[in-house]
């Protein structure tokens, strides 16, 4: 059985462990990982990152053959509303990557806004327009503020409408609304719920369901898009992993990720992974390009990795790569890594690494930034374990938890200022 053929839930249970075996081929530091036994990979601490990583490019066909399944239900839900994408860390990011592709494609107004600030300042946030769609996006659903977001809104906004998106079945968001007309809900593979701290196939799964909101009429089309995507990750994961690897032992001691539109969303994204898996001992920043020139250019010193997410738009790459100029002739940084499609030659120097990705139907800046986001994910991986770190639970003093603790949610008393 072949990837492309990884369309059902079922199927996953014989593409993963194939697909897994094939990249171990590629990538001697993938073999040297999984030569292991599944007990002592989960024993050293990197069995769930590892495998959640891998399994990305068989979940996405998946998660395409759930989205497209619910057509009509969401082509009614999107039709004439503003979006607002709701979620916290990751999933909020997952929103970031989504926001731009959906608002092109609906031609709608779509806003990303934190789960947190739907609690704290609602009537600051919340667009005025009665017509709107709320998409709750979640790992777990269990986060104290994923509710307690909806219930604010159900309560102080009854005109809207809700689609939660979310890897875990049994968690909090997904059973609180089941009886409510004014909730929808997207259930991706249990897979996909992550079990390691970081989220890696969550996250990319739940971009990959998100951006069917814009194609819902187009589901043929969508899923090609979404199995060319398929096809690109395990091609750069083939290509590229053991490159990433090397990089990573490099004596980089902060990173900064640039990116803009979607690729803004697997900029930040990418921060936050390197960040929470090395547990904070190296230091991250993301940027678009035209923004590092108005102050951050100033922290990009001799041991800082410029990690570059190139747009396929001729207009946007000419401003990328004027920056890329300047950042070079200005000797900063250690040294880059630039991924994109079709990367020009000449971009990188000696000692940077060029992803570069062929050019294939369907798949332009609106969906690409999950094939960003897995260049993130393994470059944060190989760097958690050169320092000595558990990837699965990077925080050895609990500092951060795989699901955010519980916290005292504050009520809103009608009539009070929120």
């Amino acid at each position: 059985m072949t990837i492309a053929h990884c369309s059902e839930g079922a199927e996953l249970d014989l593409c993963i462990p194939t697909w897994m075996t094939r990249w171990a081929r590629e990538a001697p530091a993938v073999a040297a990982l999984l030569d292991r036994p599944e007990a002592e990979r989960l024993s050293a601490g990197y069995g769930h990152t590892l495998r959640e990583i891998g399994q990305q490019p068989p979940t996405w066909l998946d998660t395409a053959a759930r989205a497209s399944a619910m057509a009509d239900e969401l082509a009614e839900l999107t039709e004439g509303v503003q979006l607002v994408l709701t979620g916290s860390g990751s999933s909020q990011f997952a929103g970031e990557c989504l926001a731009p592709a959906l608002q092109r494609s609906l031609g709608a107004t779509v806003r990303v806004i934190p789960s947190g600030q739907l609690i704290v300042d609602r009537q600051g946030v919340v667009p005025v327009s009665k017509r709107c769609l709320v998409v709750s996006l979640a790992r777990s659903g269990d986060s104290p503020e994923s509710c307690a977001a909806v219930d604010a809104l159900l309560a102080s906004e009854p005109a809207c409408r809700h689609l939660v998106i979310t890897c875990n079945e049994h968690g909090r968001l997904a059973r609180s609304y089941r009886r409510l007309d004014k909730v929808r809900c997207l259930l991706l593979d249990p897979r996909t719920c992550d079990q390691s701290l970081v989220m890696t196939s969550s996250f990319t799964n739940m971009v990959i369901a998100g951006l069917f909101l814009g194609r819902t009429g187009d589901a043929a089309g969508y899923r090609q898009t979404v199995s060319s995507l398929s096809e690109l990750a395990q091609a750069q994961l083939l290509q590229y992993t053991q490159a990433l690897a090397e990089v990573s032992k490099r004596p980089f001691r902060s990173v900064l990720y640039l990116g803009d539109g979607c690729r803004y969303g697997a900029a930040m994204e990418s921060a936050l992974k390197m960040l929470e898996i090395t547990n904070g001992r190296i230091n991250t920043r993301a940027e678009t390009f035209l923004g590092v020139r108005h102050g951050p250019m100033c922290a990009i010193h001799p041991d800082t990795l410029v990690v570059a997410f190139l747009s396929s738009d001729r207009v946007a790459r000419a401003y990328q790569l004027d920056l890329l100029a300047e950042l070079r002739d200005k000797r900063l940084g250690l040294c880059r890594v630039v991924v994109g499609e079709m990367v020009p030659p000449g971009v990188s120097g000696s000692g940077d690494l060029t992803i570069s990705r062929p050019s294939m139907p369907g798949v332009d800046d609106s969906s690409a930034a999950v094939l960003d986001a897995v260049v993130g994910q393994l470059l944060a991986f190989f760097r958690s374990l050169h320092e000595g770190i558990r990837p699965d639970s990077p925080s050895v003093d609990g500092v951060i938890n795989r699901v955010v603790s519980g916290f005292r949610i504050h009520e809103v008393h009608q009539g009070a200022r929120p």
